[in-house]
């Protein structure tokens, strides 16, 4: 293609894209301004809203698909927010379903909080988010800190609200090496990351999202920039206290009790080059004190896997949810 080519199919790319703007402008101007009206606590019709926390926290959350459809959540990693499910999000309503993912506090669109940042206080926000849209049998589906957050929540909350639950490369039952954890990362690690963040956080951010975090860092491994940058752009829309501090809150907690405790069946998947969070000492620990386990590791793949691998991991989790 020449370059009057390229200049002329951009020309009629902008003119669609203005036209459908100013469509959709004046089809929906009285219904936008009559949900900047409403409470920040509605739903409205818009598939979004704010939910109020115990402690007052405004919690962000998405609610798309048919009101009456299977509920899906879905609790996003650290230091991200609900925008890192949209692969899954779109593949799911697809499919039917009805599909919930919220900022965590001080994530995202969510309130910058000065504390509150613990699992107690990220599954009672997932709580207060599911008792008002009253979701009810809803499949839970957690990464890396979500699944730590899905865990406190299907253990604390949501005894009668969970119908199945699904771990990808999730923390539990805990990250941090300890007496009884021997075989978990040293809190030098963790201090690490803490170091960085303080350090300058827009350049960690970059780091990891480029490195480990999706296995870019591997020699056979063909980097997507458009991946990285809206990892780096999640992270740098959230409070930097909310990230700090949730690095304790992901790598120290014990969800051992948790997971014994929790009725629901429960797919656990994970890369077995998950270079964050190591399989060896959390998936594999995790299937031998659930009730109703099912493993699946994937030779190869990193701990982003479901951005890099969607299609995989969508099409494993849509049949365990059919079974």
């Amino acid at each position: 293609m020449n370059s009057t080519s390229v200049i002329a199919t951009r020309r009629t790319v902008m003119a669609g894209t203005l036209s459908l703007t100013a469509a959709v402008a004046a089809t929906s101007g009285g219904s936008a301004n009559a949900a900047t009206s409403k409470k920040a606590s509605s739903s409205g019709p818009m598939g979004h809203g704010f939910v109020t926390a115990k402690d007052g926290t405004q919690i962000f959350y998405k609610d798309w698909g048919p009101r009456d459809g299977k509920p899906m959540v879905f609790h996003h990693g650290w230091p991200l927010s609900s925008d890192d499910w949209d692969n899954q999000m779109l593949f799911f309503l697809g499919k039917g379903y009805r599909v919930i993912a919220h900022d965590r506090r001080g994530h995202g669109r969510s309130e910058q909080v000065r504390d509150g940042h613990d699992m107690d206080h990220y599954a009672a926000d997932v709580a207060a988010v599911a008792e008002h849209l009253d979701l009810r049998g809803a499949i839970h589906v957690g990464h890396s800190t979500g699944g730590g957050e899905a865990v406190r929540y299907a253990a604390h909350h949501g005894k009668e609200r969970v119908s199945k639950l699904v771990l990808i490369g999730a923390v539990p039952p805990i990250m941090v090496k300890t007496a009884a954890n021997p075989g978990g990362l040293p809190i030098e690690v963790f201090d690490g990351f803490r170091t960085a963040l303080a350090a300058n956080r827009s350049q960690f951010y970059f780091d990891v999202a480029s490195g480990p975090f999706y296995g870019f860092n591997r020699t056979d491994a063909k980097p997507s920039n458009a991946m990285i940058m809206n990892w780096w752009r999640q992270g740098m829309h959230g409070a930097a206290n909310a990230h700090y501090l949730g690095i304790a809150a992901f790598s120290e907690t014990d969800f051992t009790n948790d997971l014994k405790i929790i009725e629901a069946p429960t797919l656990l998947l994970h890369g077995d080059d998950d270079q964050v969070v190591p399989v060896a000492d959390s998936a594999e620990i995790s299937v031998k004190l659930l009730k109703k386990p099912t493993l699946k590791i994937y030779k190869g793949l990193p701990h982003g896997m479901a951005t890099t691998h969607a299609d995989i991991i969508n099409a494993d989790i849509l049949s365990f949810i059919q079974e």
